[in-house]
């Protein structure tokens, strides 16, 4: 281990599992929540996004040297990425647009992700609680198409 710090590799790997572990638990409830009900996007895609956008923040790190400018542009591209993935996820099947709820989800996951990377660990907790609450509380108030098929959203 010694000869990799001394060309410069640092291993220090159990902070940075904490970090990913954290990030990946606030996204498990919500992933288990879509795959429960039959979504596209489920167990294993919100986690994933989750961990991802911490792992960036995270692989980050010592690149930016705490520069503001620098996060921002991390961050900025995390956001944009997520919007990437999320449009993947709407699908127009005839006269309806299918999947949003999908997307928005996967974007919010992101956003837990990126804020766990960041340490604002309370900013995760309340994004991961809300979204979980959004998707469970308001598909009470939603109604389905006659023509509705789960694995489309």
């Amino acid at each position: 281990m010694q000869w990799l710090q001394s060309i410069g590799i640092n291993l220090d790997v159990l902070p940075h599992l904490g970090t990913l572990l954290t990030a990946y638990i606030l996204a498990l409830p919500i992933g288990w929540d879509r795959e429960r009900h039959e979504r596209s996007a489920g167990l294993r895609t919100f986690p994933l996004v989750a961990i991802a956008s911490c792992g960036f923040v995270q692989a980050a790190e010592p690149l930016i040297n705490g520069n503001a400018e620098a996060t921002a542009r991390i961050v900025e591209g995390l956001i944009t990425g997520m919007g990437f993935i999320g449009g993947g996820a709407i699908l127009v099947v005839k006269n309806s647009v299918r999947g949003t709820a999908t997307a928005a989800s996967l974007w919010a996951t992101g956003a837990i992700g990126t804020s766990v990377g960041l340490g604002s660990y309370d900013t995760a907790i309340v994004l991961s609680v809300v979204t979980l609450l959004t998707l469970r509380a308001m598909s009470t108030f939603k109604e389905e198409p006659e023509d509705f098929t789960r694995k489309s959203e």
